[in-house]
Parts: structure tokens; sequence; C-alpha cells
């Protein structure tokens, strides 16, 4: 009996032994499918045909307005130190000299003759200026002229098939509006960021006494200087310049030079060398209620004028201290500020008319400006 059990539980056990190995091996022998893992229920979108446009993207404006924006690489060679040609000195401290130094920006391709707009600062002092565009070509650029004023400057490249940026209109910009930032930031490559107008007209920058900025909440960083604000269409708007920042990174409040006033800057140099700036030998002041009362003016709106230069072109006009300028060619005047720009604006030799108050009186007068003084230091609109 105990041979017949041992026989027995062998056996079961040899059985059990095969139909483990079968069934792990080979278990469709026994009609049984292989483990595959989980099935996963997902839901997919349609495909999509190649080239088609995602509601509300901005690629199209990025891929037309991208090529023109490139990558400007700048060296200044190292100085000698003041110092080093005094014996004495040398024997103390050895040859000293400055370190050759490396600078980075943006910029953008507005003619087909290859003329670039960038930031001045991008390019000041620079011995070399390397000009590196999107398609990979590389070429060395020549300053043509630089507005410190405004802070651009235009250089100039020669190569062949030069994609171009179309100028849009910053005058009819209004505060909302979806824009596209594009540069270099960093060195890490060409980067589109995107944003709106968060502010037009400003000017409380201590920038530039002659220059409203367009502000924007789109990414610009170190390296975006020179480079493109465009609207969804892919025009140019501005030409990005400066940022406020606590970190030396975006923060979201970025400022760019209109494009209105930098075609000004590239026809000025371009075509006469420097950019020619109206000027009308006025000292004016913001309204303020003593002033107001000083020289019994009754409006709150618009810019005092304390003081005329003898000769000048408002005097000549018939400008007088105590006057208040209220519009310059049609455009309102609510600060100092916008009377400098306004008037810079204005071309040398052609009449202009300025709205002026005296007392209770309303004035149209027809100002022809002068040539702003190049700005040495304070000068009179």
């Amino acid at each position: 009996m105990k041979r017949f059990w041992l026989l027995f539980s062998q056996s079961v056990t040899v059985l059990l032994a095969a139909y483990f190995v079968v069934a792990t091996l080979k278990p469709e022998w026994l009609g049984k499918r292989g483990f595959t893992g989980s099935s996963i229920s997902v839901v997919e979108a349609p495909a999509v045909p190649p080239g088609t446009v995602a509601a509300g993207s901005f690629a199209p404006a990025a891929k037309r307005a991208a090529p023109a924006v490139v990558s400007i690489n700048t060296s200044t060679a190292a100085q000698p130190h003041p110092n080093s040609n005094d014996p004495w000195f040398r024997f103390f401290f050895g040859d000293r000299g400055g370190e050759a130094r490396a600078g980075l920006g943006s910029g953008v391709i507005v003619s087909a003759e290859g003329y670039v707009l960038t930031n001045n600062h991008v390019v000041e002092g620079a011995d070399v200026i390397e000009v590196i565009l999107n398609d990979a070509r590389r070429t060395q650029a020549k300053v043509i002229g630089t507005d410190p004023e405004t802070d651009l400057a235009i250089l100039k490249i020669d190569l062949d098939k030069l994609p171009v940026m179309v100028l849009g209109s910053s005058d009819a910009l209004q505060v909302g509006d979806q824009v596209l930032a594009i540069g270099n930031p960093f060195g890490v490559g060409q980067t589109v960021t995107s944003g709106i107008i968060s502010a037009l007209g400003r000017n409380q920058l201590g920038m530039s006494p002659l220059q409203e900025f367009i502000q924007t909440d789109a990414a610009i960083n170190p390296g975006n200087s020179g480079g493109a604000l465009v609207d969804t269409a892919g025009n140019l708007l501005g030409i990005n310049t400066a940022i406020y920042s606590r970190s030396g990174g975006s923060m979201g409040i970025g400022f760019a030079v209109p494009v209105s006033t930098a075609k000004l800057v590239l026809e000025g140099i371009v075509r006469d060398g420097q950019v020619r700036r109206g000027w009308i030998g006025v000292e004016p002041n913001d309204l303020s209620p003593e002033l107001a009362e000083t020289f019994g003016v009754k409006t709150t709106a618009g810019v005092i004028i304390t003081g005329v230069l003898q000769n000048g072109p408002a005097a000549q006009a018939g400008v007088r201290p105590g006057d208040v300028i209220a519009a310059v060619s049609g455009k309102p005047i609510g600060n100092v500020t916008e009377l400098l720009s306004s008037v810079a604006a204005l071309k040398p030799g052609e009449a202009s008319e300025f709205e002026v108050l005296r007392r209770e009186e309303r004035l149209r007068l027809q100002v022809t400006p002068g040539v702003r003084p190049k700005p040495q230091r304070a000068q009179r609109p």
C-alpha cells in the first residue's frame, strides 16, 4: 500500500511539473494566451495633415519674422594699462593689461541692401562685430552709424539673398495687443517669446530724454538687446532695448524702441550720416499750479515755456515766455518729455503747426525748427 501511494504521489508531482512548464512556455498548447501586460484604453486625436496651423498659433508670424533676426557677437581687444610704460610700475606689478571682452546681442535685417538695426550698447566700442544669420551664415559687419540718444545703431553686411523684416506701424499699437519678442537670449540660440503690449509712451526710465518706449511682458533677457518685437502678422513694431530686473533676467517688464523712431534713425544715418532732429530753442517746464498762477495761465494741460532763446526758431515764430504748448502737428502735449520727442521728430527747415495757449487766447503758430545740437550737455528742445 505504501509503495502504491508513493508511486501515485510521484506521478502527480511529475504531471504538475509538466503542466507548469507547458503553461509557462507553450500556453497555446493548453488553449491559453500568453501574458502581454495590462491593456490601456487611450483616446487619440485624429491625425493632423502636415502644415496645418493650430488655432491661435503664432507659428506663421514667427516663421515670417524669425529669418530676418540675427545674432551679433562682438569682441574688444585687450587695452594696455595706462602705466604700462612706466619701468617702476612694471618692476613692481609686472606687465599688466586689460582683458579682451566679448559681447552678445541681436539685430534685425531691415533692407535687402544689408542694413541691420540693433542697439548702440550692443556694438559700442567693439573692434570686431560678427553677424550670424538664422540659416547659419556668418559675416563681419561694419558700423554705418550710431545714435546714442535712442540707443540705436545701423550695421551693414554684404551677403546675397538676405531675409528682410517688414516694418509695421508702432503708432497704431494699443495696450493689450499681442506681440512676439525674437532674439538670442544668453546665447542659447534664436528664441521666440510671446506677450502683450503692457504700456505705451514710457518715458520716465532715465535712458533718453527724447524717447518714449513700448513696454511689453514678452520675456526679454540679456542677449535679446537689438532683437525684434513683432506683431501677430510678423511685422516689426520695435527694437528690444532694455528690461527692468532685480535678478538680471526677465521679470515681465521689457522696453522696446518704437519702429517709427527706428525708421527715422535708419533713414537719417543712411542718407545724411547722422540723425537730424528738430529744435526750437525754448526752456519748457511741466505745468504746475504755481507756474500757472505766476504766468496767469487758466489751463491745466500742456507744457509751459519759461524761457525762449533770442532769435531762435520759437522766438522768430512768436512764442513767448508764459505760453503753454498744447499740441505739436496735431499731437497733444502733456509733459516735457512728450514735447521733446515731438519736436525732435520734426524735420529741420520745414514749418510745423504749434497750438499755443496765451492766457485765455488760443493761437496756432507756424514754427520752423532748426537742427538740434549734439547732446554734449543738457540742451533745450
